[in-house]
This record gives structure tokens, C-alpha cells and sequence, in this order.
């Protein structure tokens, strides 16, 4: 009879805390703000100001040789969307160019260019110089023009029934991106970070501004128990964390035409159990900061730089050191961004999914024990 009873008045009481989350919510705009304006705002700077595709880069072209073949291969470089061409004739005119940064790199076509229809010994008759003090644009300029250099060589080919030319036909086909549009993953990907910020800092910084205006001094006079005050933040907020990753979800397929290959129901499932551990993590922040402040200087420190930089999300894993690897590890970005990738551009890869689902849930599960130990009923 009295577990009956002590369980009604526990479930009577995170009724009346979770009600009290939701006035406080409704009459806060700061909750609004995160959960509606910071994801708009993050969305868009992804989407329209970061990119890894280059267009119209900006070389210069050095013409040694101006007889036909040169000026049909030239022709090919500036009628392609991916150059703006500064012609010259001598490479001593672009030098400066280059130092001012008003140009990437230059193109020589020397002097001998059009011989090598008859000598095909000739593998490479032209000269790609980049500007190296920026490595990937540099990687850019010789790739773009190699490749150009290519397209060229075959349509050549074909026109004019060359001989000696390669006789292989590359035949490239991209899965899951088929367009390699780079927005694709960033955005897909930008949702873990954007999802990362919000969930901390519904939690963090709620219950640092608590502790600022002396409601949480009133919660703690009260009967009820530390795990009640827990969970009542934490549905009430995960809520708000849900429609944040609707708005997400909406803009990135509607506006930005990323496909979602995926189911929604494993889509919401991913989210749930991310959102449980980045609202794990804003709690456990909040009982050791008690000052808004403060607790949004360690979100930044704690949970958007790792997810950032250690997510996978812009900088391959692969490449980090062994150390950082393995650090990586501890990061829950990390697995939520290979599940967003998996299920918007390739589909409903359940051994992926669970494999990444299961780290979360464990990271979760920890930080929620650390702060229901660590958060005791005093007001010191």
C-alpha cells in the first residue's frame, strides 16, 4: 500500500514538474530562440557559405604557342564553368598575379604544344603551376586542368582521328552523391553539430539561468527527489530538441534539395537517442556551472569544437593522428553523423545505424549517472 502510494505521489509530482517546464518554456523566448532561430541560422551559414566544390576558379593561361591546337585547347579552359581565364603570353606577366592571390595558378602551353601530334613521345606538353601557399586549392588548379587537359585529348581525338592518343575510356560512376555536390554531406553531417549545440544548450543553460533567478533555491526546499528534477528537464526539453530537428529535417530536403533515402521512423530513432545523450551532457555541464556564462563557454569547449572537429563531419577520421582516433571515440557526434549520412544519401542501413546506436545509448547512460550522482539537494 505505501509503494502504491509513494509511486502515485512520485508520478503526481514529475506531472507537476514537467507542467512547470513547459510554462517556464512557454514564457521564456530564450528556449524559443535555440530550438527555432539557432538551427535557421546554422543551416543557412552551411549551406550557402560553406562548400568544398569550386567553380569559377581563377588561373592564367601563358600561351607560348599560339597556332591552332593551342587555341582549341584554350578555348575548352575558357568555356568550362569550373575556369575564369587571364590569358597572357609570357608567364613573367602573371607572377604578380599569383603574389597578389588574384589568380590560383597558371597554365603554360610552351612553345611545342602543337608538335605533339607527331611525337607522341611527348607525355605531358603542357606546365600546371599552382599557388601552393593554399594546398587544396593548388590540388584543385592540377586536377581541374588535368582533367581538362583530358576531355580535350579525347574530343581531339575524335575530331581529327588522331593517332597515338589513349585508347582507354574511364567510365566513372559516383554511388549515394552521383552529383558530388558537397552540400550533400555537410548538411547531412551539420545536423549533428547543430543538433549537438541545441541539445546542450537547452539543458545547460536553463538550468543555469534557474540557479541565477533562485527558482532552482525553491525546487530544492521542496519533497521532490533529484532524479524527478532530472527527468523533468529532460522530456520537457527533448520536446523542444525534436521539433528543432523537424525544422532541420524540413529546410535541408525542401530548401536545399539533399534526397532522404531513409525512413523517418529511423531518422527520429537516431535522434532520440543522440538527443539523450547531448541533453545528458547540458545537464551534467549544469551541475557544475551555475552560471550562463560560464555554462555556455564549456558547451563550446565541450560539445561543439569536438563535434566540429572529431565528428568526421569536415575532416576525415582517417587522417588524425592514432591518438585522436581513439579519442574520437568519446565523441557522439561521431556515430550520429555517420547514421545522418547513411540514412539521407544512402538508405536504411540497419547494421550501420544500430552499430552507432548502441555507443550513444552507453555515452547517454553514463553521463546521466554522473549527474544524478554528483547533483545533490543543497544549495551551497
Amino acid at each position: 500500500m505505501r509503494s502504491e502510494i509513494s509511486s502515485i505521489h512520485r508520478s503526481s509530482r514529475l506531472k507537476a514538474l514537467i507542467r512547470k517546464e513547459t510554462y517556464q518554456i512557454v514564457r521564456d523566448p530564450s528556449s524559443i530562440l535555440i530550438t527555432v532561430l539557432l538551427p535557421l541560422i546554422l543551416l543557412f551559414l552551411y549551406g550557402y557559405g560553406v562548400s568544398l566544390d569550386l567553380d569559377h576558379l581563377r588561373i592564367g593561361v601563358v600561351m607560348e604557342d599560339s597556332a591552332p591546337d593551342a587555341q582549341s585547347f584554350v578555348k575548352s579552359l575558357t568555356d568550362s564553368r569550373y575556369f575564369d581565364v587571364k590569358i597572357a603570353r609570357d608567364r613573367r606577366e602573371l607572377t604578380d598575379d599569383i603574389v597578389r592571390g588574384s589568380i590560383r595558378g597558371m597554365v603554360v602551353i610552351p612553345s611545342y604544344f602543337s608538335a605533339f601530334r607527331d611525337l607522341p613521345q611527348k607525355i605531358a606538353p603542357i606546365q600546371v603551376i599552382a599557388d601552393g601557399s593554399e594546398p587544396n586549392t593548388a590540388n584543385f588548379v592540377q586536377n581541374y586542368v588535368l582533367g581538362a587537359y583530358w576531355d580535350w585529348l579525347a574530343q581531339e581525338a575524335i575530331s581529327n582521328n588522331l593517332t597515338g592518343l589513349p585508347r582507354i575510356d574511364v567510365e566513372s560512376r559516383f554511388w549515394y552523391n552521383e552529383e558530388l555536390e558537397s552540400r550533400y554531406f555537410l548538411l547531412s553531417g551539420s545536423l549533428a553539430i547543430i543538433m549537438t549545440l541545441i541539445g546542450m544548450l537547452l539543458t545547460a543553460l536553463v538550468v543555469a539561468r534557474e540557479w541565477e533567478r533562485g527558482t532552482m533555491e525553491t525546487l530544492m526546499s521542496t519533497p521532490v527527489k533529484i532524479t524527478e528534477i532530472v527527468f523533468s528537464k529532460l522530456i520537457s526539453n527533448f520536446i523542444l530538441g525534436m521539433i528543432s530537428m523537424v525544422i532541420c529535417v524540413a529546410i535541408t530536403t525542401l530548401l536545399f534539395g539533399v534526397p532522404l533515402r531513409g525512413s523517418l521512423c529511423l531518422l527520429v530513432l537516431v535522434t532520440a537517442v543522440f538527443l539523450f545523450t547531448a541533453l545528458g551532457t547540458g545537464l551534467m555541464i549544469s551541475t557544475f556551472a551555475k552560471n550562463q556564462f560560464v555554462a555556455s563557454q564549456i558547451v563550446s569547449v565541450v560539445g561543439f569544437l569536438p563535434a566540429f572537429m572529431l565528428s568526421g563531419f569536415l575532416f576525415e577520421i582517417a587522417s588524425m593522428p592514432l591518438f585522436i582516433q581513439v579519442l574520437t571515440y568519446i565523441v557522439p557526434a561521431r556515430y550520429f553523423v555517420q547514421c545522418l549520412e547513411s540514412i539521407f544519401l544512402v538508405g536504411n542501413v540497419w547494421r550501420l545505424v544500430l552499430f552507432n546506436i548502441l555507443p550513444m545509448l552507453a555515452i547517454g547512460a553514463i553521463l546521466f549517472i554522473i549527474t544524478a550522482r554528483k547533483t545533490v539537494k543543497r544549495l551551497d
